[in-house]
């Protein structure tokens, strides 16, 4: 047989694939495809189902619902300004600890951590994120909570309460559950998250502009925040709203120790509640049909508020993009 003919053999198998390939990629396509639309429809079909759940609460209430304060199961008033309320604020004080906190544990992994120590800290940082929410509720319970209420809480009525404005919001008894406690542990559990974001994105910042930096006179401190974080920030930016969409939507650790009451109140040290605790807490105890749909409503509240915020990140980080020219 010639060389001719050897070839020619040869190349037949790679014709054939070739003129299967078209047909591959389509059914390639169409399946991808089928995978986007379903995580669409089901994401349609959860915000159907509750708003359809939920919707004899708002005909009986209307816009009430909204901002009303009164959530009585007995008169069958229910109103979700105070689950909300609670829900915002314990996720902000959340955001106010862990972010820093994440920004030092990645900035210190990256560059000032010897490498043997690396690996053993950012396993144990890891670990904390698969650690279940009840196990944290229950330290935040019988651990954190006494702590708080012996330790922290009468020092900072003692000494901030008493501030004009700022002080309202340390202003009642040390006892140690409430809102303060509640962001305090959020905080903890989304650390792992948000620092992860941070460490792995950092971790790709060119080599040569850290070292320009340096070698221009820059500081650790400088080169992490001029350099690396501006370098970065859209990552990083997802990687805070990452966790931010966690600890808005937190059930169990929030249950045990925010003190699941339906007061109105601008103290960080009194007790409150949020969407997520009063669904756990109530929803087995709803004993008519308008009580369960307010359950539900308040469900439909917190899938609104989680999109707004997650589609809040996508709109900043399309405009970080934009301001560097992508």
């Amino acid at each position: 047989m010639s060389a001719e003919s050897l070839g020619l053999a040869a190349s037949r198998p790679m014709i054939a694939s070739r003129r299967a390939g078209p047909s591959g990629e389509r059914v390639f396509a169409v399946l991808v495809t089928a995978a986007a639309w379903v995580v669409l429809i089901a994401l349609g079909a959860v915000a159907a189902a509750m708003f359809w759940g939920g919707l004899p609460a708002f005909r009986a209430f209307g816009w009430r619902f909204l901002y009303g304060t009164e959530w009585n199961a007995v008169t069958r008033q229910f109103a979700a300004l105070v689950p909300i309320y609670g829900t915002l604020v314990t996720a902000l004080i959340a955001m106010l600890i862990a972010v820093p906190v994440s920004f030092g544990i990645a900035v210190f992994l990256i560059e000032v951590a010897p490498r043997w120590l690396r690996g053993p800290v950012a396993a144990a940082i890891e670990l904390l994120a698969g650690v279940p929410s009840i196990i944290y509720g229950m330290w935040g319970l019988f651990v954190f909570v006494p702590f708080m209420s012996e330790q922290v809480e009468p020092w900072l009525i003692d000494h901030l309460g008493p501030l004009p404005v700022f002080g309202v919001l340390f202003q009642g008894a040390p006892l140690g559950i409430g809102m303060l406690t509640s962001g305090i542990i959020l905080g903890i559990m989304v650390l792992p998250f948000i620092s992860s974001v941070m460490r792995d994105v950092f971790a790709l910042v060119p080599v040569e502009l850290k070292e320009s930096a340096y070698a221009m006179g820059c500081t650790r401190w400088e080169v992490a925040w001029r350099i690396m974080l501006p370098y970065t920030r859209s990552a990083v930016a997802g990687g805070i709203f990452l966790g931010l969409g966690r600890a808005l939507g937190e059930t169990m650790a929030v249950t045990f120790v925010l003190g699941n009451a339906h007061d109105l109140s601008f103290s960080l040290m009194d007790p409150g509640n949020s969407i997520a605790a009063v669904i756990a807490n109530e929803f087995t105890e709803a004993d008519s049909a308008l009580y369960r749909a307010s359950l539900i409503a308040l469900g439909l509240l917190l899938f609104v508020v989680t999109f707004l915020v997650l589609a809040g990140a996508r709109l900043l980080l399309v405009r970080l993009a934009r301001q560097r020219g992508e």
